[in-house]
């Protein structure tokens, strides 16, 4: 009898403690924790949680491995639970002041995150969800090192809560209240989230009053008393379900860094188990100095005669000097805010061996291009030298690229930074393996006759979604002005990009753009440039209208003839084929036969809509794109104001 009471007794201990463990966990490192990861995520042998390690454009997951159970399991089972969380993380770059993006808590109704993107995403969301969207259901704590734009971030250093969006429901620069009465109390002391020392996080939500507190703390440094952040949270939509699984989730953008998590504990209904800190796993840092080459010279230095010193020193210096202003960059205070999008010019001077000739790999009238390769992460990227950066305030110039830095469009070049040295400007973008489609329409050998009709149209069709994407659904106008075939890149399934981006300006949904420098290619300038000197998204439209032609017939708008004074302008070219009712003779004469005829006539007529000498009477990118899908009926073109030469 009395073994069957002992056997009840230790059956009841055992399931209260199961209860407990299913309730809360605790890691102080975490070999053999068992979590759920995925992407660059990883455990280290020393158990620490490696969520990214360097890699470029990555993201990295760590979850928990069994769901929570979120609603209260008794008779109120619609009710919301309490949790607290605490955990020690570190983010390190390689760079002391500069860092790629950063990582978040979360509490997410599903644990496939396999949709989610790595820059400005964080991993949790995606393009299609990143400005919100109630299915999501993702409540977390970012740790955010690059000021995002596009979700209204208060800075490149800032902690956040985010409910089913990366806009912030509330957020505050990075730091903590310091409680030493001796140093005042309550004092908030500025922390560096990227500044590679470990720091604690405590995460508490109250179901009862919905707050949701956020507070961090230097790694030894006692739980503040006053929270960081402290916000009004509705958990209950956020967990629509009775389970919720919890973790970690980072990512990188085109400069890599590592994101660390060292310990971890969570409980439902009651306070975290604290961490001992003791136990926590260490994490690599990059070495800060080199001081074994310093001892050498201090040994050796004495040993040599006065004369073979001074030698020796004088080569030393102006090596040194040689060296630093091969790389000398322009830098200012106010660029801090756009560090994320500047490149070393020392790596992009490795990246293409010194720009050297045998990496050239286009030349126009504002630069050339290199083909490079990134020595951190082994990425393939172009290499824009713009000259002439001072035209514009560096500062507006700077603004604007950081700005096209976060245009994500399938028909558009990426644009991943700059770099600024000597009067210079220097464009880095995604590197496009088919090359221009100039030199598909004017290259030599194979190139020239490889492009058919089909594939011709299809370009057509990629670029003239992409100005629609600049024009009308992006956040703010974008003004290519540069349009043309050079500036069309080819992937490696061959659609268009749209690329350089290196005279494009910036304006406000229904404001004029604000420049008045004529700049572009002759044949594809508006006419009314040379009057007013204003581009507009009407003026991208007319040299889009040359851009359709020159696809179509294979030649550039404006040619120079042998004789002198001869020259050639194929917008009159097509317009007298078009009176003459003969319009598919102007097609290239090297797919003659294998081509749509009525998709060819199409696209010369819109070419000639769009080259309307009358602003007003050209279409927009968005009619242009349904005139191109059949959205639409093409309106019937008449020759009054067409006619500019006959």
């Amino acid at each position: 009898m009395c073994a069957v009471l002992a056997l009840v007794v230790l059956l009841a201990s055992f399931r209260d403690a199961a209860s407990a463990g299913a309730d809360q966990f605790t890691y102080d490192g975490f070999a053999g924790a068992g979590l759920a990861l995925d992407g660059a995520a990883r455990v280290a042998p020393n158990g620490l949680l490696v969520l990214t390690n360097g890699t470029v454009a990555m993201t990295g997951h760590a979850l928990h491995p069994s769901p929570l159970r979120f609603r209260d399991p008794g008779s109120n089972a619609t009710a919301v639970r309490s949790f607290s969380a605490s955990f020690v993380f570190a983010i390190v770059s390689p760079h002391l002041h500069l860092s790629s993006h950063g990582m978040a808590f979360f509490v997410s109704r599903t644990r496939s995150l396999s949709t989610t993107m790595p820059y400005q995403y964080l991993g949790l969301l995606n393009t299609t969800d990143g400005a919100g969207a109630a299915t999501n259901h993702i409540l977390a704590v970012e740790f955010d090192t690059v000021l995002n734009y596009e979700f209204a971030d208060i800075n490149n250093n800032h902690v956040g809560i985010d409910v089913d969006s990366l806009r912030s429901v509330a957020a505050a620069s990075a730091g903590y209240y310091d409680d030493d009465a001796a140093a005042g109390g309550g004092v908030l002391r500025d922390l560096s989230l990227f500044s590679r020392e470990a720091m604690q996080v405590w995460v508490d939500y109250d179901a009862r009053s919905t707050a949701l507190d956020v507070t961090l703390a230097p790694l030894g440094v006692p739980r503040p008393t006053k929270p960081l952040l402290s916000r009004a949270v509705d958990l209950a939509a956020v967990v629509p379900d009775d389970e919720a699984y919890v973790g970690f989730s980072s990512s990188t953008g085109v400069m890599a860094c590592s994101h660390y998590v060292l310990g971890w504990s969570f409980a439902l209904d009651g306070a975290a188990p604290p961490l001992d800190v003791s136990r926590l796993p260490k994490y690599p840092r990059p070495a800060d100095s080199k001081p074994g080459r310093r001892k050498v010279l201090v040994i050796a230095l004495p040993i040599a005669s006065a004369a073979a010193a001074a030698v020796i020193t004088a080569a030393a210096v102006l090596a040194y000097v040689r060296r630093r202003m091969e790389y000398v960059e322009l830098r200012e205070d106010w660029e801090a805010e756009f560090g994320a999008h500047r490149f070393a010019y020392k790596d992009l001077h490795r990246a293409t061996d010194g720009f050297a000739d045998s990496r050239l790999i286009g030349r126009g009238g504002s630069g050339e291009v290199y083909r490079g390769v990134l020595p951190r992460c082994n990425s393939e990227v172009a290499v824009k030298r713009v000259s002439g950066e001072s035209t514009q305030g560096a500062k507006e110039f700077v603004a604007e690229v950081a700005s096209m830095g976060r245009l994500k469009h399938r028909n558009l070049v990426p644009l991943l930074g700059y770099c600024r040295r000597k009067g210079e400007l220097l464009l880095v973008y995604t590197y496009m393996p088919s090359g221009s489609l100039e030199n598909f329409l004017y290259g030599q050998g194979k190139k020239k006759m490889a492009l058919g009709w089909d594939q011709r149209f299809q370009i057509i069709r990629d670029i003239a979604t992409g100005l629609l994407y600049l024009h009308e659904e992006w956040e703010q106008v974008i003004v290519h002005r540069d349009i043309k075939p050079s500036n069309v890149l080819l992937d490696d399934e061959m659609h268009g990009r749209l690329g350089d981006f290196g005279l494009a300006r910036l304006c406000d949904h229904g404001a004029n753009s604000y420049t008045t420098r004529v700049v572009g290619t002759t044949g594809y300038l508006a006419p009314e440039l040379m009057r007013t000197g204003k581009a507009s998204p009407a003026t991208d439209v007319f040299a889009f209208g040359a851009f359709l032609m020159e696809v179509a017939c294979g030649r550039g708008p404006v040619e120079q003839g042998m004789e002198e004074g001869e020259s050639f302008a194929l917008v009159d070219h097509v317009l007298r084929h078009w009176l003459d009712g003969s319009l598919t003779e102007a097609v290239d004469s090297k797919i003659q036969g294998s081509y749509d005829a009525e998709e060819a006539c199409l696209v010369l007529k819109l070419g000639l809509l769009c080259s309307h000498p009358l602003p007003s009477e050209r279409p927009s990118m968005k009619q242009v794109v349904q005139y191109l899908d059949g959205g639409a009926a093409f309106p019937e073109l008449v020759l009054t104001n067409l006619s500019r030469a006959l």
